[in-house]
């Protein structure tokens, strides 16, 4: 081979070297715009039977997938690996409902939450004074059909007519007499801050369980669920302060207007805080976490004044124990939602059952039965006195 030869053949493998330098960069940013496309923007777009799960699409089921599969936006625990449902369609993320994946537990616990406080609810608007309301014509009815038929008989009832008339007469006065007295109970004392607890946390329980079956369909109704979310949040913190500030400084309007008015207060910019949109990212976690325990720890400052007012007062030690617990609860559950344990500790272990979101839950719903039980005690403790009795 001479000069001109050896020229021509290097020049040919240099040209080839380029060629195929320029293809591999024009695949790398190809690869990069297809990455940047899917919503979340620093994410891949999700891909319908992918990952776990994906054997299922035969049967017109959406697919599940991994941690590394999902858009950046829906990326919030890096410790769940597993069982992730991406960018499905509302129909698809409604049935997920009665599936089985990562959201399931955090589903059904807030969605049982919400049934329980219904059921309380209902079974709170039943007085037995309507009940006794509702029978007592009958009752009475069934008495004056019985004295007339008696009143018509011959001599040799009347007797036992003149008997029966001494008993409707004796026992009226006692049957009106006890229900003018649970009448009495219950109107004496007003039952709103109550039933304001009761929606608050029923409000809470349902826009959790809505945000958790639908936050999956799209980047805008993730965004818009997890706002509605934190503003339920701060809803049943606001609500939780009416039954006890209401009732323990009944015969002090004054601090209860203050007391109210400032936790209403704070929950209103808690939830104007958190509806921006950048305070929605995981990395904010502890962030939202705090404000929220900063709501719940306010209410140390009138739980001292209520013991300091209600010193000698027998159900003190009760409704502090009740109070107390609560206070653990929540405390607790938030502890388990900052620190992600114990998925952190084997991530994917925890990934259907177990994970700190789903403890996190459950300790809101028993920290919220203990703060219903110290309200009731309230209630009924407070339709038996009197301000003047009680010397505020």
């Amino acid at each position: 081979m001479d000069d001109g030869d050896a020229k021509a053949a290097a020049d040919g493998g240099n040209n080839n070297n380029n060629n195929n330098n320029n293809n591999n960069n024009n695949k790398v940013i190809g690869n990069s715009l297809v990455a940047s496309s899917g919503d979340g923007g620093g994410g891949p777009p999700c891909k319908d039977g992918g990952g776990r799960g994906g054997k299922e699409k035969g049967r017109n089921k959406r697919g599940l997938v991994s941690f590394e599969e999902l858009p950046e936006y829906m990326r919030d625990n890096e410790f769940i690996r597993n069982y992730y449902r991406c960018e499905w369609p509302l129909k698809q993320a409604f049935l997920s409902v009665f599936r089985w994946h990562n959201e399931t537990l955090n589903i059904w616990t807030h969605l049982m939450g919400f049934v329980l406080f219904v059921v309380l609810t209902v079974a709170n608007s039943v007085r037995l004074p309507q009940l006794a309301d509702f029978m007592s014509p009958f009752i009475w009815n069934f008495a004056v059909g019985a004295n007339n038929a008696s009143t018509n008989s011959k001599g040799i009832f009347q007797a036992g007519q003149s008997l029966q008339t001494d008993i409707i007469t004796s026992s009226s006065g006692p049957l009106t007499e006890a229900g003018g007295l649970l009448d009495d109970m219950y109107s004496s004392t007003t039952t709103w801050p109550f039933y304001v607890f009761l929606c608050g946390s029923m409000f809470c329980l349902l826009c959790s369980t809505i945000c958790h079956t639908f936050s999956c369909h799209s980047r805008p109704v993730s965004l818009l669920l997890l706002q509605m979310d934190y503003v339920g949040i701060s809803v049943m913190i606001v609500t939780s302060f009416f039954p006890p500030i209401y009732y323990v400084f009944r015969c002090s309007p004054h601090w209860q207007l203050l007391y109210l008015a400032g936790i209403t207060a704070m929950g209103v910019c808690t939830a104007a805080t958190l509806l921006t949109p950048a305070f929605s990212a995981a990395k904010h976690r502890s962030f939202r976490a705090l404000l929220f325990m900063a709501m719940g720890l306010s209410g140390l400052v009138p739980a001292v004044h209520a013991v300091l007012v209600n010193w000698d007062d027998p159900r003190r030690d009760v409704t502090l124990a009740y109070e107390g617990a609560m206070g653990l609860f929540y405390i607790a559950g938030a502890g388990f939602y900052i620190s992600r344990v114990p998925e952190r500790w084997r991530p994917g272990f925890f990934d259907l059952a177990g994970h700190s979101h789903q403890i996190f839950h459950v300790f809101v719903i028993i920290g919220a039965m203990a703060h219903y039980a110290a309200a009731q005690i309230f209630l009924e403790y407070r339709s038996r006195l009197d301000c003047d009795l009680i010397g505020r």
